[in-house]
């Protein structure tokens, strides 16, 4: 399996497209493998960014994107927004997505969710807001059931969590964790045999939107047991099924494999509240993979204890997605006058503590480009800006001379990279 991250301006929009091949993703923006998961992060392509009023805060990109158009690369399953800020919430960029699409999702954290709707060009079903992660909290986790590849083959699953800080005055630092396990084509070879008599493949999908999905089976090490947001494709528009008027807003997600056809994609989703799905199978026995696929998300960082901690200790180690995949954090500290919020980027320092504590395979950097800023809010900014050998020396200093293990990258606008597990 493999992991593209594709930088699409000079600051922190990322395409991740997770695959079950180590292959290259698809020129063709009308065709994707089955099996195959995108997340489009912060996406801003151009034009100003306001927060408030231009004379308070107006950035503008001195990079031009890699695109001109969100049209230009295939549609996402997740469209991730980190910020309500407009340089990771950005209007007139959101408005180039298409609203009737059937595959995406927008999911926020909740001021961002708030400003979305207001918009008024995606549908409101199609826009979440995440809910803070807790492990107490099966709800605070968004999972993505990805249908098995082929008959007898293991179910995928992706998972979106939001880890937020604590009385954060200014409200930009928070995390966003990514994880990815693929459906597989063929069965593990001691995958549990039914008898004779029952149906030798589990029934993933269901043609009728009303019958129950299928629960997913638990990921190596296996996780307490829990009520899992269980996820099913159908052959119908997305819907969203609440059993009460006090469900929340974060809903289940399912995401179908998508058509291999050329010059087709066709994706379908149906959203569940928890309480209505019961369903399971005996063929849930199977083997699982023991690799999952991990990122985080956090450019402006987030101290490592005891918020990423939390998220690692009860959800990426039971997930088995760990050592971490990619952290994606900005390399550049800026602070403000306390009066002003503090601290508006953690950078190297806050970041070489998250890649050695989850033993990052890889560091990129994020939200560093050099912007034309100008306003109130950065006449008193003060920025100290580190070079992509000064933290590759941080990271072998704080590995005790093994942080070889940690590729750092400063991704220039329009380079990708893929990492295979």
């Amino acid at each position: 399996m493999s992991l593209h991250i594709k930088h699409l301006n000079g600051d922190t929009t990322f395409l991740l497209t997770f695959s079950p091949t180590e292959s290259r993703p698809s020129s063709n923006i009308y065709s994707r493998p089955p099996g195959t998961f995108s997340v489009l992060v912060d996406p801003w392509l151009s034009g100003p960014s306001s927060m408030w009023h231009p004379k308070f805060l107006l950035s503008k990109h001195t990079i031009p994107s890699c695109i001109s158009n969100l049209s230009h690369i295939p549609e996402p399953n997740v469209v991730l927004i980190s910020q309500d800020k407009p340089d990771h919430c950005h209007e007139p960029t959101l408005q180039q997505l298409d609203p009737s699409s059937a595959l995406t999702n927008v999911l926020a954290v909740p001021g961002a969710a708030k400003k979305i709707r207001g918009m008024k060009h995606f549908d409101p079903s199609r826009v979440h807001a995440l809910l803070a992660y807790s492990s107490k909290d099966t709800e605070s986790v968004i999972r993505f059931y990805i249908p098995p590849l082929s008959p007898g083959g293991a179910a995928g699953e992706a998972t979106i969590a939001y880890v937020p800080a604590k009385m954060d005055v200014s409200g930009l630092h928070n995390a966003l964790g990514i994880t990815y396990r693929p459906p597989t084509t063929a069965p593990f070879p001691s995958r549990y045999t039914p008898p004779s008599s029952a149906s030798p493949y589990p029934n993933f999908s269901s043609p009728n939107p009303h019958s129950n999905p299928i629960n997913m089976p638990p990921t190596p090490p296996d996780s307490p047991p829990q009520r899992p947001r269980s996820l099913a494709s159908i052959n119908h528009p997305s819907t969203i099924s609440t059993a009460s008027s006090s469900a929340s807003q974060t809903m289940s997600h399912s995401t179908s494999a998508t058509s291999a056809t050329s010059g087709s994609q066709i994706a379908h989703h149906h959203f569940h509240h928890p309480s209505t799905s019961s369903c399971t199978t005996s063929n849930s026995q199977y083997i699982r993979p023991a690799k999952t696929l991990s990122v985080i998300y956090s450019p402006h960082g987030l101290a490592y204890s005891p918020h990423i901690q939390t998220y690692a200790t009860t959800h990426l180690v039971p997930h088995a997605a760990l050592p971490l995949t990619a952290l994606i954090h900005g390399f550049d500290r800026v602070e403000n006058p306390w009066y002003m919020g503090g601290n508006v980027n953690a950078g190297l320092p806050g970041g070489v503590e998250i890649a050695k504590n989850l033993m990052a395979r890889c560091w990129i950097g994020a939200h560093d480009e050099d912007k034309e800023n100008t306003g109130i809010s950065v006449l008193k900014i003060k920025l100290r800006k580190f070079g992509i050998e000064e933290v590759r020396d941080l990271v072998r200093r704080e590995w005790n001379g093994g942080g070889g293990g940690c590729e750092v990258r400063n991704l220039d606008c329009g380079e990708e990279m893929v990492l295979r597990s």
